[in-house]
């Protein structure tokens, strides 16, 4: 008997699709059949398939049971079925537990210990492997038990009717991802709202680095409470939340959010998980604390330089420099599309506002970084007003001088509507009874002065 941590693959007797993933599992890889007086047990390297003559979803307590016979596990995937009346042809992945009912299987209101990073890693996989099958490949939310186990878990399953439970294809490919399991450090989310399938977590999934835990969907919203929502946090140990605001009320999302916020933890919109794809959650953490102090209703945005950047950092820590707001605001009416293609080309991070202006606060990974870019950032703005306006630097200073054609002028030297007019107005000399009248002659001067003051870096 081998007493190692595996990964523990279960199956039941009862479950066809279970017995197809069974099959392939054993088949694909050279198992070693293990002495039990309980249960049927082969094991392969890190692996051990386990075989149980129960329903796979009335297993609490299998975790203590399977430690107690000497079989401890690192992580259970249950190998299983999936049923729905549209008998889709589908494989899915999902954690277990409850809410307000438990019908099948576990206990009213409780979670099962998640393995987000598992959830990811069958999920993705079975995706590649099914490309060129007629399969949906989707999560779904969070449902049934068992609920009562404490090493994380996971189901992964064949669906949705018996052609489809005894398929050769799919039993291969939910075998071959599970021999393709993998850990990452994605970060973790909880994920409120949606349908049973989930369809906004799937695609984030599929997309950007992020996993996900425990997920409810819409209809279950009414039934969390704010220790329901704690649960799930902790026993998917997550990051944060993610909630799919479109698939709720607005008081929906706001009790969901005040109970997060309680909880201590904050909601991602899909735009921040997106905006922080290829960054690590640490150095995310702390740009968005940093973002809500300086700039409470602003948004961090990445460019691919600073995401570059933080990969290849051991620990990724948050500087920032500031620039003049009135020199930025100044240059942004001017030229916003130069300004945002500078912001991009940096290694650095910046903040827009909802309404989408920018903010004068640029972060880095390092001091200089963060000083440099806002030196060069002036000096862009600087340009950019220099096109439109004449200027004068000095000592700190921007002077804006500002020549405006002035009407009342114009017709104190007798020059009314009409030809010459409008070439006055348009920056042309223009001769009247024998004297030349120059465009300076009918301008007013406004002159705006701006510090060009910028601050240091500061580490945080």
């Amino acid at each position: 008997m081998s007493s190692d941590v595996k990964v523990t693959v279960v199956c039941s007797t009862q479950d066809r699709a279970s017995q197809n993933i069974k099959k392939n599992l054993l088949a694909l890889r050279k198992w070693e059949q293990v002495s039990s007086e309980i249960y049927t047990i082969f094991e392969f390297k890190n692996y051990r398939l386990v075989e149980i003559k129960d329903p796979l979803i009335y297993q609490d307590g299998l975790d203590r049971r399977l430690y107690e016979c000497g079989f401890p596990a690192s992580l259970l995937i249950f190998a299983s079925k999936h049923r729905s009346k549209d008998n889709r042809s589908i494989l899915t992945v999902h954690s277990t537990g409850n809410t307000n009912e438990a019908k099948f299987g576990g206990r009213q209101n409780h979670l099962a210990a998640s393995s987000p990073q598992a959830v990811r890693s069958l999920l993705r996989s079975i995706k590649l492997l099914s490309e060129n099958e007629e399969y949906e490949v989707t999560l779904e939310c969070t449902h049934h038990g068992p609920s009562d186990l404490d090493v994380p878990s996971v189901f992964i399953e064949i669906g949705s009717n018996e052609e489809q439970w005894l398929d050769e294809v799919a039993g291969r490919i939910v075998a071959e991802a599970i021999l393709l399991l993998k850990e990452s450090d994605a970060p973790v989310a909880v994920g409120f709202g949606g349908t049973h399938y989930a369809p906004r977590q799937t695609a984030l999934i599929f997309e950007t680095d992020v996993a996900f835990g425990h997920i409810f969907p819409s209809h279950a919203l009414e039934f969390l409470d704010e220790e329901l929502i704690h649960q799930a946090f902790i026993r998917s140990k997550a990051d944060f939340a993610y909630i799919d605001r479109k698939s709720m009320k607005a008081e929906q999302r706001e009790r969901l959010s005040a109970m997060i916020e309680r909880a201590g933890y904050e909601a991602l919109k899909e735009s921040d998980i997106r905006e922080m794809d290829g960054v690590p959650w640490q150095f995310c953490r702390q740009l968005r604390q940093k973002v809500k102090e300086v700039c409470p209703t602003g948004h961090a945005k990445l460019s691919n330089g600073i995401k570059c950047e933080c990969q290849n950092c051991i620990c990724p820590k948050v500087k920032i420099a500031r620039i003049s707001p009135a020199l930025l605001s100044e240059a942004e009416k001017l030229d916003r599309e130069r300004l945002k293609k500078f912001l991009s080309d940096h290694d650095i991070a910046y903040i827009e506002y909802e309404d989408g202006r920018f903010a004068h606060v640029l972060i880095g990974l390092d001091s200089n970084c963060a000083r440099l870019a806002a030196e060069e950032l002036t000096e862009e703005c600087i340009d950019i007003i220099r096109k439109k306006y004449e200027v004068d630097i000095n000592k700190g200073t921007l002077e804006i001088i500002e020549k405006k054609f002035s009407p009342g002028r114009a017709i104190s030297l007798g020059i009314t509507e009409g030809p010459l007019y409008g070439k006055l107005a348009k920056g042309e000399s223009v001769i009247l009874d024998g004297k030349t009248i120059n465009p300076e002659m009918v301008y007013e001067i406004n002159i705006r002065t701006i510090k060009l003051n910028y601050d240091k870096a500061i580490e945080e």
